[in-house]
């Protein structure tokens, strides 16, 4: 593949999607230890936030991998089109 169509994230941008889902999920575990209620509930709470943390990657990666399926494609499709009108044309 060639490495200049490849697009790359700025320094900036990873660190800001980094420390976002770091202070996200390190106050939300916070929130659910200082919450006056039962350790069940609170156990509750911690197993459904992991099942959202862990399927929102899993979905955040299909859709990734979808998308890049889609532009392979695309490309292949375009590059036999361009085959076929060269060959035409000669």
């Amino acid at each position: 593949m060639d490495e200049s169509a490849i697009q790359r994230h700025s320094s900036g941008w990873l660190f800001y999607v980094k420390a976002a889902f770091g202070i996200s999920l390190g106050l939300m575990i916070l929130g659910i230890v200082w919450l006056p209620t039962d350790l069940w509930i609170k156990g509750y709470l911690v197993m459904g936030s992991m099942f959202v943390v862990g399927s929102t990657i899993t979905l955040a990666k299909t859709l990734r991998d979808d998308h890049e399926a889609r532009r392979l494609v695309n490309r292949i499709s375009e590059a036999k089109t361009e085959r076929l009108l060269k060959e035409y044309t000669e």
